[in-house]
């Protein structure tokens, strides 16, 4: 099995092979490109995400800067918007829905990292992330591996999500003092 395989299939991978590095320094110049154009180019903008992206819907706005690692792990459906400085590290799939809003300085993070130092040197792993159709996420949210947000769902600003949110609900962090995630069931 190579090394993308084990990634893709959330095991414990390489991220240093080769092929891998060559396909993330591809991403990355690409995201370069598109950070660089101007902001009204929306043509060679949807282009560059269109050549980064396995799947897109017609209509999407990603405002620069935009990061991602690989870019082919990464589907978006149909009216996706996402401000400023999202940042995507797809070492496994990342799948988005329609109708979907992200603030800026966001984060999704795929990759994650053995507690064991030694284990920790050598490999690392990657779990998906799945957000429903829907969906708006407020400024600086994390949503960490393996976490899938269900439809019609909103995160709060500043929110770190670890563990799945289920459809029709409100999620937020209520203060910088509480580590609690408070959830609060719509209409």
């Amino acid at each position: 099995m190579s090394e993308e395989e084990k990634m893709i299939s959330g095991e414990l991978y390489n991220s240093s092979d080769k092929q891998l590095v060559e396909k993330l320094i591809n991403a990355k110049k690409l995201c370069n490109q598109y950070n660089k154009l101007d902001v009204d180019d929306t043509e060679n903008r949807n282009k560059i995400i269109k050549q980064l992206f396995s799947k897109t819907g017609k209509n999407f706005m990603i405002m620069p800067n935009f990061y991602c690692d690989y870019g082919f792990n990464i589907e978006i459906g149909e009216n996706f918007y996402s401000n400023h400085n999202l940042v995507i590290l797809d070492a496994n799939k990342v799948t988005i829905g329609n109708n979907v809003q992200i603030g800026p300085n966001c984060g999704l993070y795929t990759s994650g990292h053995p507690i064991d130092k030694n284990l920790r040197r050598k490999v690392e792993f990657a779990k998906p992330i799945t957000i429903g159709s829907d969906v708006w996420i407020g400024g600086n949210v994390c949503i960490m591996p393996g976490v899938t947000i269900g439809d019609n769902t909103v995160i709060g600003a500043g929110s770190v999500v670890t563990k799945d949110i289920q459809s029709n609900v409100i999620a937020y962090r209520k203060s910088l003092q509480s580590d609690k995630r408070n959830i609060r069931k719509k209409g």
